[in-house]
């Protein structure tokens, strides 16, 4: 007579039990990322094959008939946000969980200002979870309901979908304590768009910081780009010729702002600091190189990819910590 403990699928909790190994080294051997020792993966690959486990929810979908794909959906102005680096690196991380299951990864332009687009991911019987990228709480509320449980947020989430992102505010605060450390006191801000809720709490930092300081806020808006962060470089010096620092809410922007200084022959660091916000690789090749702080995206799509694909109730906000990386610009 087959036990409804018989009938239930095997879980990873169940391949760790067997295994004699942690729930996490299990992940990482079946996942095929991460180290483990040869002794474990033997361990594990032999519970697998005991039990009969399907790796997760997903996978198992496969099995069923299901949904074989997760959709990194990616809110933008115009369809040029799907160059962005920082979104192939989402995709990319996603793409390291889901291979292993079998799932593949697709990408999704989300129009601003037509959130009813994410109705045909909802439709798609092929879609077994959604990542959302550039998240705003319209975009949150015209989530189908059908999607709940299967869709995760990269920045703001809700009661009904979990987010993963990094302090971005902490980091901030990092950097600006460091300009202030070094000297500077007529710091300006770069910031990113204004209808991104997440890019508006480093925003909130600065105005919380200068107050503190009793200095005076010089903000100018950008874009993430550096485009606009060379445009906005000649802005901050016409508007006020005195400033010796900016802060640019990201490292591309940051790098447009030091070209931009350079084209008005301000030396960096000499008589402007320049930080940023991200540590991409280049920052740390750029001469000066470039003061900025940490943002683990890969770590972040991999949680965000992990809690779909697991099918486990997440925290509904986890914030990944960013760190001050002090280089020659400030």
């Amino acid at each position: 007579m087959t036990t409804a403990a018989q009938q239930r699928p095997a879980t990873l909790d169940d391949v760790a039990r067997v295994a004699g190994v942690s729930r996490s080294t299990a992940s990482r051997v079946i996942a095929g990322t991460g180290f483990a020792s040869p002794a474990a993966r033997k361990q594990v690959t032999a519970a697998v094959d005991q039990l009969g486990y399907v790796p997760n929810p997903a996978a198992r979908a496969l099995v069923r008939g299901g949904g074989v794909r997760l959709v990194v959906a990616v809110l933008g102005t115009s369809d040029a946000v799907l160059d962005d680096p920082y979104v192939h690196q989402v995709v990319g991380s996603a793409a390291r969980v889901c291979t292993p299951a079998g799932v593949g990864v697709a990408l999704h332009w989300l129009p601003f200002g037509d959130p009813r687009s994410l109705h045909q991911l909802d439709g798609d019987r092929s879609v077994c979870g959604v990542i959302l990228v550039n998240t705003t709480e319209e975009l949150l509320a015209a989530v189908p309901r059908s999607l709940h449980g299967r869709v995760v947020s990269i920045g703001v989430g809700s009661a009904t979908v979990p987010s993963f992102d990094v302090d971005n505010a902490a980091g901030s605060e990092a950097v600006l304590r460091h300009l202030y450390a070094s000297g500077r006191r007529r710091i300006a801000m770069v910031t990113g768009p204004r209808w991104l809720p997440c890019a508006q709490r480093p925003v909130q930092t600065y105005r919380r910081l200068m107050a503190e300081a009793g200095l005076p806020e010089r903000i100018l808006p950008g874009d993430f780009r550096a485009a606009r962060g060379r445009t906005a470089a000649g802005e901050a010096l016409q508007r006020w010729p005195d400033i010796d620092a900016v802060y640019a809410i990201s490292d591309d922007t940051a790098l447009g702002v030091i070209a931009g200084l350079r084209d008005a022959g301000v030396r960096v660091p000499g008589d402007v600091a320049v930080a940023g916000f991200d540590d991409i690789p280049l920052a740390g090749m750029t001469a000066p190189a470039l003061t900025t702080a940490s943002h683990p995206v890969g770590r972040i799509a991999v949680a965000a990819a992990t809690a779909l694909l697991d099918g486990r109730p997440a925290a509904p906000a986890t914030l990944f910590p960013s760190a001050l990386v002090a280089r020659a610009s400030a």
